[in-house]
């Protein structure tokens, strides 16, 4: 419990500076030189994903052999150094060059290996579905808090209040997470090796693939919908009276499924289930942007299979990867997550700049049903049997540490 809050906390306080931009960003970005051109504002709300999708799979294999909890620190002060970058930018190019730099501090793979580290086996779903639901719940409130930031500091004030939170998510490492266990399986391969090995696994392959069409979709369609919400007569100051009810009611409705994925025989059932009902979203989401209410309607039915799908997926790639890659298998898994970020909201604001709407609903269908067909072919690996007295070095006349 103590690391999974500590590290959902962790999570919460970086993810924040990606997702408090989000409702307010295209609208300020037409103030500033170069902000008029939609294909820019998707690229500089994106490029934090390109160098994750870059680095998260090389900072997993680092923390693979130095510990997590030095990669942690590392990139944290990349975030911050390009969150203040950003708050300084005089033009959109540099917005971008700060988002890259922010985007370097690529430890989500680092978080969720030392998680799934620091927990059994059956209690990790429960620790994901809590980092998971935190970083929902920072999404959320980023979402509900982003109109009152901007107009009480503005958009460089959210940016640098973005560089504070990563400086104050570095202490929470040093007092409150707990060390990572020794390795029991330390790597003397390759980083090259170990990226062939994980690549090659057709299981990982298929969680890989959703997410990254979970975060493409995600994106793009926050490329459109502060500009529905805006035509639809809601000002980008009062964004927040449809995020935060809508996010909240999502998280009470997702607890069934989280409850009932912790039995391996459901938890397929359930992901098809939602991945299938995210599908139908994407393609009812033409018919449900003509007011307020129909927005609302559609962000809710969109969010509840969403956070349902980034709460089972990092439990999934843990158990799926072989122990010895764990930190190689989530670093890739974080990567192609943060590719989704950049390629969808690149493509995002490219696509609704000449074809509105339907431009980004097609392409992100496209994605989803590619994904459900994977997931119908997916096998759930039953839980490995947890370590019993026996077996620990104790017990087998080992010194205790």
């Amino acid at each position: 419990m103590r690391a999974s809050l500590a590290l959902a906390s962790v999570f919460g306080l970086r993810l924040f500076g990606m997702f408090v931009i989000l409702p307010v960003f295209a609208i300020y970005a037409e103030t500033l030189p170069g902000g008029a051109n939609l294909t820019l504002v998707g690229v500089a709300i994106g490029a934090y994903g390109l160098t994750q999708a870059i680095l998260q799979m090389p900072f997993g294999w680092w923390s693979d052999r130095i510990g997590r909890k030095p990669v942690m620190y590392l990139g944290l002060m990349l975030f911050a150094a390009g969150s203040f970058m950003a708050a300084a930018a005089p033009n959109i190019y540099i917005v971008i060059v700060g988002r890259i730099l922010q985007g370097a501090g690529a430890i989500s793979a680092a978080v969720m290996a030392l998680a799934a580290d620091l927990t059994r086996e059956e209690h990790r779903t429960k620790s994901m579905a809590m980092i998971g639901s935190t970083i929902g719940l920072v999404f959320a409130l980023s979402l509900a808090a982003a109109p009152w930031l901007n107009q009480l500091i503005g958009v460089p004030g959210i940016f640098a209040l973005t560089g504070v939170l990563a400086i104050g998510a570095m202490g929470v490492i040093w007092r409150i997470v707990p060390p990572a266990p020794a390795n029991p399986h330390p790597r003397t391969s390759s980083l090259l090796a170990d990226f062939k090995s994980v690549l090659a696994d057709p299981q990982l392959v298929r969680l890989n693939w959703g997410i990254f069409a979970l975060h493409a979709v995600l994106m793009a369609l926050f490329i459109a919908i502060p500009f529905a919400l805006r035509d639809a007569g809601m000002p980008v100051n009062e964004h927040w009276k449809i995020y935060l009810p809508v996010m909240l009611a999502s998280f009470v409705l997702m607890i069934p499924a989280v409850m009932g994925a912790h039995d391996p025989r459901k938890l397929k059932g359930w992901f098809i289930a939602s991945v299938a009902l995210l599908l139908m979203v994407q393609g009812a989401m033409p018919w449900l942007t003509g007011g307020l209410w129909s927005i609302t309607l559609f962000l809710l039915f969109f969010f509840v299979p969403f956070n349902i799908l980034e709460a089972m997926l990092p439990s999934l790639v843990s158990r799926m990867a072989p122990p010895q890659l764990k930190g190689a298998a989530i670093g890739m898994y974080s990567s192609v997550q943060f590719f989704g970020t950049f390629a969808g909201a690149a493509a995002g604001g490219f696509l609704f700049g000449h074809w509105g709407v339907a431009g980004v609903v097609v392409p992100g269908a496209i994605l989803l049903a590619i994904w459900l067909i994977l997931a119908i072919g997916m096998q759930v690996p039953p839980p490995r049997p947890t370590p019993t007295s026996a077996d620990t070095p104790q017990a087998a006349g080992a010194p205790a540490r």
